[in-house]
């Protein structure tokens, strides 16, 4: 699969359809201004729009008002201007879904009339529908009198603009054809939607689609499908997911773009068999079969199962030994373009040809009453649900004339009231308050999503039940009244509404990535509610909601960001995770999506158990180190094989409620636990404090040797008597690079009068801050000695010596004693590859803040190697001011040694001169 083609292919199809939509409606007279009226020379039967004067007749007249009321309903939500970006984004998208739809099915040979629509089976340049329009003319419905005359006339001349004109009626009439048969992704086109795109084979995104994207590739024979809907989908959102991420709050319509990303296969497959195939597996030992969980997984060539460690005592599960393949329910509440609901339908087909069902009739089962899928976007909703109708397609040949809706559905929003309603307004209940809540909640549909849920009593509501229950709408048309419209609207709120507020077996998703800075203000203000133990990121929150979709004797399984594994504000989150053993991990770190992230986003799969286990060991793969996806892969197939490997771990989660914070440090060996239990936090023996926050250090913070040597004041003292001195310029610790024990001593700070300058700045800048004490912070710890490391860093920690007479960052944190002798221990501890492994069990990610750092047990050695510590200090320094960008720089080495006072000079001599001279406290 050429993924670079697929790439390019999608964004251009997007700008294309999005810029001819945007003439054809300033064609129309409508542009971000408004919507101009008919010109003057217009009648009844042609209205005339537009600069060019272009017209249109008979139903484009009526189409062009229904696009009108479309556009205007909207505006009464959103801007003039959003409304109509939004509407084009709508159509062009329809469009795309469409035409890649239409293509897979003629590939495939899926389509009714079992005619290619966009390309020629033999390879000819136009298409076959063009040349046998007449043999599936019942298929399409059959032609008018104008239309036959029209395709005839091409037929006979192959004149370019002639088989133009036929190749619209054409591709029209399919697509209107096939709303019969998949109605959720075909809706009628005889509407706005018809009026603003014109399919053409000889040019545009269908001509690019067939020459630029190999056939293969949506062959379901040889692996097509997933692969190439998910990645059009993905890379469709390209562009407006560049232009939200540079946002500093997205808005519900970016929400789509900047969270979607295309899952890979082999995490899919993961995430499926050691959900929904361990639960099989755990269904067939209560039925009494004796083979072993691998053994089972490979008579169904589950290559990605890991089974279960060996087992103490493990507090009883509830028995699955009379749970049929029928009553199995999987959701995947954020589906995008519905990867893992496919490789679950794939499983599935599996377990029931097992239990003696035929392909057929297992497919249809799937479709009907185990698969379930939620998401936000329209787009991905309608790709969805495509996908899962080509699946029954496969299995069925009859399917479509089966008219089965899958259980995937788009969430919506809704602008709907009480008032809207004539039962609730003619008083004929006391309570509406069920209906006020379901619209209530559904009015920021597009924000909440799948977090949405109620009491399913909500339901057997009797005034709901009258309204939805008072005629039973057809196809939805713009001609039927408000309340029909209503009560359409309200039918579709209650049917997705209960999808939200059940309970599956199997819950699996790959959730969407949103940190909370970033999240839209009703979104915030949701999930502060309603979630605060995972508040800080979305994907957070939806392992909460995963959990409470799963049925107590459920599973369910993600893949996330890890850092919920660590940080400190997904503590909460964390011990609940307590509740629900964690039956494998597959810890992915970096890499594991081709897409994204780089060094950056880091992540991890999962599978829990929704049903609480006293004493379960969890399996735990380490697969961080491997810096490519494929060799992820690899080395996670090589432990399946082999679980003896050295980067498989099998510990109890109750082992990680040891050490401070409860971090998942699933790789922390027992003597390294040992240690959080009897050693003493660093935080307990030093005072480790974070610093000063500019707010702008290009004004406040400069190079020593940028200002004049003399302005600069160097000495020890406190922050009363540096305010007393009348100085501008203090040494100021940044942080800084990798170094140990001493250095990094190369900036200075304005801190005139205590930092008056930066202080009003702080105010200026934050005017909601009632004093700038939230940046200008600790004040009392400035010029103090202290041992001080950098807030970024990898790799083995770097802490170092700092003299009195500095001011502290908050990128160069500093921890503070009074006894020198507890600082120096404690840095060489924190230098160690001790220190290095202890950090990685409390937060394995690059940063180093203050909390984490407090958290480190300290356990002193027994003989006292201070005295050792200080010459390491010592020689750092002698290395440090060597180099002439040191302010204590006196020579260069290679002069020192010719001068004639130096004859006698020795290690040791000089170290205790330092002591005596150079730093007389230390």
């Amino acid at each position: 699969m050429d993924k670079k083609a697929i790439k390019t292919f999608a964004i251009q199809a997007r700008r294309s359809l999005i810029e001819s939509i945007k003439l054809k409606l300033e064609n129309l007279g409508i542009t971000k201004d408004g919507v101009a009226e008919k010109m003057s020379q217009s009648t009844n039967e042609i209205e005339y729009y537009g600069d060019k004067g272009l017209s249109i007749t008979g139903q484009d007249i009526r189409r062009r008002r229904e696009l009108v009321a479309r556009l205007k309903g909207m505006a009464k939500q959103e801007e003039w201007s959003d409304a109509l970006t939004d509407l084009i984004e709508e159509v062009a998208y329809t469009w795309f879904n469409r035409i890649i739809a239409i293509r897979f099915m003629e590939v495939n040979e899926y389509l009714p009339s079992g005619v290619r629509v966009l390309s020629s089976e033999t390879k000819l340049k136009v298409p076959d529908i063009l040349r046998e329009a007449f043999e599936i003319e019942d298929d399409l419905g059959g032609y008018s009198v104008d239309e036959h005359g029209i395709i005839q006339k091409a037929l006979d001349t192959e004149d370019p603009t002639d088989m133009d004109a036929a190749y619209v009626i054409l591709f029209t009439k399919q697509a209107n054809a096939l709303n019969h048969y998949l109605p959720e992704l075909f809706e009628k086109t005889d509407d706005f939607m018809q009026l603003l795109f014109t399919p053409s084979y000889s040019s545009g995104v269908i001509k690019d689609l067939v020459d630029d994207i190999k056939e293969e590739d949506f062959d379901v024979d040889k692996g097509g499908q997933v692969e190439i809907i998910g990645w059009l989908y993905q890379y469709y959102n390209t562009e407006p997911k560049d232009a939200a991420f540079k946002k500093k709050k997205y808005l519900s319509s970016d929400i789509p773009a900047v969270t979607q990303l295309f899952t890979p296969d082999w995490i899919v497959k993961y995430l499926v068999e050691n959900s929904l195939g361990r639960y099989w597996i755990r269904v067939l030992h209560d039925r009494g079969d004796e083979r072993t969980s691998s053994q089972i997984a490979q008579s169904f060539n589950w290559q990605y199962f890991m089974p279960e460690a060996k087992q103490g005592e493990v507090s009883s599960r509830v028995s699955l030994s009379k749970k049929r393949v029928e009553e199995i329910t999987f959701v995947d509440p954020a589906m995008g373009s519905g990867h893992i609901l496919i490789y679950a339908f794939d499983v599935l087909l599996q377990l029931y040809q097992s239990e003696g069902y035929s392909r057929r009739e297992a497919a249809q089962n799937i479709v009907e009453r185990n698969l379930f899928g939620l998401d936000i976007d329209r787009r991905a909703f309608q790709l969805t649900y495509f996908a899962m109708m080509m699946k029954l397609r496969r299995e069925n040949r009859r399917s479509f004339e089966l008219q089965l809706h899958p259980n995937v559905f788009e969430v919506p929003s809704t602008s709907l009231e009480l008032k809207d309603f004539s039962g609730a307004k003619d008083g004929n209940t006391s309570d509406s308050g069920n209906l006020s809540d379901v619209l209530g909640r559904f009015g920021a549909g597009k924000e909440l999503g799948s977090l949405i849920t109620f009491k399913n009593s909500i339901f057997d509501d009797k005034l709901i039940n009258k309204i939805v229950s008072e005629r039973e709408a057809g196809q939805l048309t713009f001609e039927m009244s408000d309340q029909v419209h209503h009560q359409w609207e309200l039918r579709n709120l209650i049917r997705v509404g209960k999808v939200l507020s059940s309970r599956y077996t199997i819950s699996v998703t790959n959730p969407p990535y949103m940190g909370s800075g970033k999240m839209p203000k009703t979104l915030v203000k949701f999930v502060g509610k309603y979630y605060p133990a995972s508040k800080s990121d979305l994907f957070a929150v939806f392992i909460e909601r995963l959990q409470h979709l799963t049925k107590e004797d459920g599973i369910f399984a993600m893949i996330t960001q890890h850092q919920w594994m660590f940080l400190s504000s997904f503590k909460a989150l964390r011990e609940r995770m307590s509740s629900w053993p964690i039956i494998n991990m597959a810890h992915l770190g970096t890499r594991a999506f081709e897409e994204i992230g780089g060094e950056v986003v880091q992540t991890t799969a999962f599978v829990a158990q929704k049903q609480k286990l006293q004493g379960f060991i969890g399996t735990y793969e380490r697969l961080v180190d491997f810096d490519s996806q494929q060799k992820k892969q690899h080395a996670f197939l090589a432990a399946v094989q082999n679980p003896n490997l050295s980067y498989v771990y099998r510990t109890k989660q109750t082992n990680f409620e040891k050490i401070p914070g409860h971090p998942i440090a699933y790789w922390a060996s027992p003597a390294l636990i040992h240690d959080f239990s009897v050693g003493k936090s660093l935080g307990k023996i030093l005072d480790p404090r974070q610093g000063l926050a500019t707010s702008d250090n290009k004004r406040f913070i400069r190079m020593w040797y940028e200002i004049n040597f003399r302005a600069i004041n160097f000495k020890e003292h406190s922050t009363r008597e540096a305010a007393l001195s009348g100085s501008k310029w203090f040494p100021f610790n940044k942080g800084g690079a990798y170094r140990r024990w001493y250095g990094n001593y190369d900036y200075i700070i304005n801190y005139l009068n205590n930092g008056e300058e930066i202080k009003r700045s702080v105010l200026k800048k934050y005017p909601y801050l009632k004093t700038p004490d939230f940046v200008v912070k600790n004040t009392r710890y400035y010029f103090r000695e202290a041992i001080t490391w950098s807030d970024i860093g990898s790799g083995l920690l770097s802490v170092r010596w700092r003299s009195p007479g500095s001011i502290y960052g908050n990128k160069g944190s500093g921890a503070f004693s009074s006894n020198q002798s507890d600082l120096l221990m404690c840095m060489g501890i924190l230098n160690s590859s001790v220190g290095k492994a202890l950090l990685d069990i409390i937060n394995p990610t690059i940063t180093r803040n203050v909390g984490d750092m407090s958290k480190i047990p300290i356990l002193y050695p027994s003989n006292n190697v201070a005295q050792k510590i200080k010459k390491l200090v010592w020689w750092t320094k002698t290395d440090w001011d060597l180099d002439e960008t040191s302010w204590d720089f006196r020579c260069f080495p290679l002069v020192q040694h010719i001068a004639e006072h130096h004859r006698n000079w020795t290690v040791e001599a000089a170290f205790q001169q330092w002591q005596k001279e150079a730093d007389p406290q230390f």
